[in-house]
């Protein structure tokens, strides 16, 4: 797979997955022949900065780093008093008070000129913008400085502003896809084509290369995927049973109920539409009646405050795990394992015929 500069043995870009993926998984994927990748959106220049330099002692190979291009988030008391009236019943069930108030817990690229100082310091290989794009200047200096760009696209509009601004590739994530979408306005609504029509889209009507996105788990997966013109895949959920991988083990648990599996998405959590496991969030918080979410990620503060309380009261309903439609395909492999193990099922995929 050739992505700008960046060449590739096997077309797999291992997903960003914020507080998921780790530079021990990005390594692994990268010393394997794909793209792995680090997710810096919640992080402090400090972190990330630990983060490139810790990948960086663990694979010569090229590596991605994501950011998060949101519309800053804006503060507003009423918004965010009435969001933690809702939930209080939920605190109130397990033995906690909400939060007097909630708190930007990071801000968007797009406000954080040092985060982009420090990649222009350090010039990754390959850096991906989620939820949007960034100014053109800065994505200019990046792609000056050598850097492969990236953005991910829910949508031909969102493809071709990417075109515009004169990114490398397209990652077309459909919405089958485990974890946040990376919409660029949720205000539109929810992302609403798969991955294999956004893919076939893309690839027809865009000049840039387009990896898929979404619900892709093996083989023959990437093979369909390729089928309809992509130059690769990105793939998030099937990294998470990895060893490599932050999940925990009430996470990984969850993958294995089998045919009883079910994901969805919601935008409670967070306030951007994400999918994962369903669960009492799915349940109880997202319904009719609401009011209304105050911004990304502002509700996020909520949403881990309420995972955080009921775990230290024992109950793991509120634990929002992030997951994809191909969840149960999922594979507890090293990852390097995996990367290896894709592609040689895409190698049978293809002499077969899929």
């Amino acid at each position: 797979m050739a992505l700008g500069r960046i060449r590739l043995s096997q077309p797999v870009i291992q997903a960003p997955m914020v507080g998921v993926s780790t530079p021990d998984l990005a390594a692994a994927v990268s010393n394997a022949g794909g793209l792995g990748s680090i997710g810096i959106g919640g992080s402090s220049v400090e972190q990330a900065r630990a983060m490139i330099e810790k990948t960086e002692g663990l694979t010569r190979r090229p590596f991605n780093v994501n950011v998060f291009c949101h519309a800053p988030a804006k503060p507003d008391g009423e918004r965010e008093s009435a969001w933690l009236d809702y939930l209080a019943p939920r605190f109130n069930a397990v033995g906690a008070e909400p939060p007097k108030s909630l708190e930007t817990p990071y801000p968007s690229f797009l406000e954080n000129r040092a985060m982009l100082d420090l990649l222009l310091e350090t010039q990754p290989a390959v850096v991906s913008f989620h939820f949007g794009l960034p100014r053109q200047d800065w994505i200019d200096a990046l792609r000056d400085a050598g850097i492969t760009l990236l953005a991910t696209a829910t949508s031909l509009f969102e493809a071709q502003e990417i075109q515009s601004a004169g990114l490398h590739g397209i990652i077309a994530q459909g919405r089958e896809a485990g974890g946040h979408s990376g919409v660029f306005d949720p205000q539109r609504g929810d992302p609403d084509l798969g991955t294999l029509p956004l893919v076939r889209l893309l690839a027809a009507q865009c000049r840039l290369p387009v990896i898929a996105a979404g619900g892709i788990m093996d083989g023959r997966g990437i093979r369909a995927a390729l089928d309809l013109g992509a130059v690769g895949v990105q793939m998030g959920t099937a990294f998470i049973l990895t060893p490599e991988s932050a999940a925990d083990d009430a996470y990984r648990a969850r993958f294995q109920a089998g045919a009883a599996i079910r994901t969805a998405i919601t935008s409670v959590i967070s306030g951007r539409p994400a999918r994962g496991f369903v669960d009492r969030w799915w349940k109880e918080v997202d319904g009719p009646g609401g009011p209304e979410l105050p911004d990304y990620p502002i509700t996020y503060t909520a949403g881990k405050a309420l995972k955080a309380a009921a775990r230290a009261n024992g109950e793991s309903g509120f634990d929002a795990c992030w997951a994809g439609q191909g969840a149960a395909l999922a594979r507890a492999l090293p990852a390097g394992e995996l990367v290896v193990r894709l592609g040689e099922e895409l190698e049978r995929a293809s002499a077969f015929g899929g």
